[in-house]
């Protein structure tokens, strides 16, 4: 099913072939064997069905097939003022959320984005300057995530931050090529943890990090 399709060994619209390769060959878990990959989609982001023999606990064997979204791995920082007890967040609109109940799709987040061909911490730096315009120099390693394991591969990096409250200026970022249109939103940390009890802030990204920075964060009493 996967003959001449875009991705495969034709490439696709990004000039991207062997799209239906990804996962065979796989044997770093002997209870698992791939044994077919199906490119469903390939349009900015890629999506495969993937049919494997999986050894339960009772060592039978059962097929089973999993779809998987593949939309790369991502970075996100958490920016805070450690005198000021700030942090700096984003507002966007964001389609998925928005026709999943949000009540208007404008999501508070941290500045995020897709690695794309960087390592993390380069694509951090990037992010937090083209959404925020704070150019990170220092940066600390906070936990790497799956973020929804059962079908999407994504890893995200998570990372922390400082910044200079005082010297900050502007309220909106993004790249206009991208269409992009972010409002830059600065909180004190007591009022960002109310709003996520509130359900103001829903991500949850932003939640984990704004969590872990009162709990083992520049905020926590041990710091």
């Amino acid at each position: 099913m996967n003959d001449a399709r875009p991705g495969t060994t034709v490439p696709d619209h990004r000039g991207r072939t062997g799209l239906h390769l990804t996962g065979l060959g796989l044997d770093r878990n002997p209870r698992v064997v791939v044994e077919d990959v199906e490119l469903l989609a390939a349009g900015w982001h890629v999506l495969r069905a993937t049919t494997f023999r999986y050894r339960g606990d009772d060592g039978t064997w059962s097929t089973q097939t999993r779809e998987t979204y593949d939309r790369g791995n991502g970075a996100t920082v958490l920016l805070y003022d450690p005198a000021r007890r700030t942090v700096l967040l984003t507002r966007q609109f964001r389609y998925p959320v928005y026709v999943n109940d949000h009540p208007d799709g404008m999501l508070i987040e941290t500045a995020a984005g897709l690695l794309d061909d960087d390592d993390p911490v380069t694509a951090m730096r990037r992010e937090a300057e083209e959404e925020t315009g704070v150019r990170v120099d220092e940066v600390e390693p906070v936990f790497e995530v799956y973020m929804s394991p059962g079908s999407v591969t994504e890893r995200l990096h998570f990372f922390a931050a400082a910044y200079d409250g005082s010297a900050r200026h502007g309220d909106r970022g993004g790249l206009a090529e991208e269409d992009e249109e972010i409002e830059i939103l600065e909180y004190d940390i007591d009022d960002a943890l109310s709003m996520i009890r509130d359900g103001s802030i829903q991500d949850a990204k932003t939640i984990m990090l704004l969590q872990w920075a009162v709990l083992d964060g520049p905020f926590s009493p041990g710091r």
